[in-house]
């Protein structure tokens, strides 16, 4: 069984025209160094990938214990443009916390 995002860290997103910005800041210092490791972009580009979004860009932050990801167009045009319920992405921070992270069977302590 995998653990997941929301097993190491909580998330909150903010959004910039199409552009959805997703901080996740890990619990501990064990956590973070699975985050650091494991979730990379390219994972989080596979996850979300349904909202076309793309491309992503993660940033590092360390003395936070915290990723930052940019996801470009991942807000279906944007808030004036958009069709989805949650146009401003608040909901997407809660999609990050569901991504399996492999070869991890229960959360740092």
């Amino acid at each position: 069984m995998s653990i997941r995002v929301y097993d190491l860290a909580h998330a909150r997103a903010g959004d910039k025209g199409n552009t959805s910005n997703i901080s996740v800041t890990a619990y501990n210092d064990e956590a973070w160094q699975v985050l650091h490791r494991e979730l990379t972009a390219d994972r989080v580009l596979a996850h979300f990938q349904h909202l076309g979004a793309g491309p992503i860009r993660r940033y590092e932050l360390p003395q936070l214990r915290a990723l930052n990801f940019v996801l470009e167009n991942a807000l279906g045009g944007g808030v004036t443009r958009s069709l989805a319920i949650d146009p401003h992405g608040k909901s997407l921070s809660a999609l990050m916390l569901t991504i399996e992270l492999p070869g991890h069977n229960q959360p740092p302590a």
